[in-house]
């Protein structure tokens, strides 16, 4: 559901259930004129459109605005020392094709314009990728009805030649899986998002545009006396520890961070994003050629998160899992990455103390599975039984950023906010919450977020 509303005050009709909520009528005019003084400030500092954030969101918004706005001058800051350095780096890299999400959803839109985008760009940017299919796997004749239930929502989606195979027809897809029923996609495929995301700030770059590196936001100012330029005013100062910039316009896509920059322009704390750690095992190389292409469960709807499965990458590893456990700091890839105050603010948010109450057996069991990995391999035995604990070996980690409201429901579905401070936090467009396939639905979610600022900033 699309909800905007309209008035002088900013406010969100039940926040976390809202796909967007924003004040339209009081936004400000890219050509309004200001009667201010210039201030002095280099030419090489100051930004039509500021993007924060360069992930796979960030990079693609980045990219669909320079496209559509060649002349505006536009920077990226990203606080890292490279781009797609978390979760856009440190996913599956499955390439999704829509099956899982509400029909008319605007979730499952993205996801399956996105994929069909994904693909077509991959293709002009000679990035590799296999198009090595999917199957969604009922071993118990008790998931049967979940299945099928699955399956009408894949063609309510739209989503290319699925199809539902027998056993039988398992094994010839998966040779070593075991199965009684499954749905086969065969336009899911696998990537490396990371190079992608590069691909997304090379075009940006290509086209004028300026990426700042080991820029970490500390906060936004408002300019007393803001910068202006024929009829456009910079008064956005954007800080970090030892450099800024100024805009006239700003678009947050940080992730991990999004509530923490949002309630920097004075935005609620609400929804917050509570970071997840999902754990990988990988087969070891002498028993990748048990695994043609990705293998999933079906989703048990009693729970919150997936569940185990398999994925082949492109570099001929094949990850198995993950988990899903309460990371220790918002950039918490392993147990020993702790951050007393994030955390501390994790265990104080009455949303994930609801959550982990009713999730409490379900969280147990991911923690035990964590610790003791043979506890995932018997998951995974459901699927190719072949499969021992010595055929596998610890792997990689990726953390989540999961947006909660208070409530304890997570909040699956795209949020924007802008500022509460005047005109001035009027001009930063914060996208606070852009769930997976975040990076399957890139392109798509991009020119969403670029339609949305011409809409908010009148550009």
């Amino acid at each position: 559901m699309v909800s905007i509303c309209c008035g002088r005050n900013l406010q969100f009709a039940s926040r976390s259930r809202c796909l967007f909520a924003l004040s339209v009528d009081r936004l400000p005019n890219l050509n309004r004129r200001h009667s201010v003084k210039i201030a002095s400030c280099p030419d090489d500092k100051i930004y039509d459109i500021v993007i924060i954030g360069g992930g796979v969101v960030g990079m693609a918004t980045a990219r669909e605005l320079k496209l559509r706005y060649p002349v505006f001058k536009m920077a990226v800051l990203e606080k890292e020392d490279k781009l797609a350095a978390h979760q856009s780096g440190n996913n599956s890299g499955v390439v999704h094709a829509g099956i899982y999400y509400k029909p008319g959803s605007l979730k499952a839109k993205l996801c399956v314009q996105g994929c069909y985008l994904s693909y077509k760009y991959f293709d002009k940017k000679n990035i590799p990728y296999k198009k090595c299919g999917k199957i969604i796997v009922a071993t118990d004749p008790v998931e049967i009805p979940a299945l099928e239930e699955l399956y009408q929502r894949g063609l309510k989606n739209n989503v290319r030649d699925i199809r539902m195979i027998s056993g039988h027809e398992i094994q010839e897809i998966e040779p070593h899986c075991h199965g009684v029923k499954a749905i086969h996609s065969p336009h899911t495929g696998i990537v490396d998002w990371g190079l992608v995301t590069e691909h997304y700030g090379k075009d940006f770059e290509d086209a004028g545009g300026k990426i700042y590196l080991n820029f970490k936001v500390t906060g936004f100012k408002e300019q007393r006396k803001p910068v202006t330029k024929g009829s456009t005013t910079y008064p956005v100062n954007i800080t970090s520890e030892n450099n800024s910039v100024n805009a006239a316009y700003v678009i947050v896509c940080s992730g991990l961070h999004s509530d923490v920059l949002a309630k920097m322009s004075g935005c609620s704390g609400d929804p917050r994003i509570i970071p997840f750690r999902g754990e990988y095992l990988l087969l070891k190389k002498n028993k990748c050629h048990l695994v043609n292409g990705n293998i999933y469960p079906v989703p048990d709807p009693r729970y919150p998160f997936l569940g185990v499965h398999f994925t082949p990458r492109m570099d001929g590893s094949v990850w198995l899992g993950p988990n899903a456990i309460l990371a220790f700091k918002r950039e918490g890839y392993r147990w020993k990455d702790f951050d007393w105050k994030e955390l501390k603010e994790v265990l104080a948010y009455p949303g994930f103390r609801k959550l982990a109450f009713k999730y409490l057996g379900f969280g147990s069991k991911e923690m035990l599975k964590s610790a003791f990995p043979f506890l995932q391999v018997k998951e995974l035995q459901k699927y190719i039984p072949e499969i021992t604990f010595s055929d596998v070996e610890r792997g990689p980690a990726g953390v989540r950023a999961q947006a909660m409201d208070t409530s304890g429901q997570l909040v699956d579905d795209f949020v924007f906010d802008t500022g509460a401070i005047g005109e001035f936090g009027e001009r930063i467009l914060h996208c606070r919450n852009a769930p997976s396939p975040g990076a399957t639905s890139s392109l798509a979610i991009a020119m969403m977020i670029a339609d949305k600022a011409k809409a908010v900033f009148d550009l």
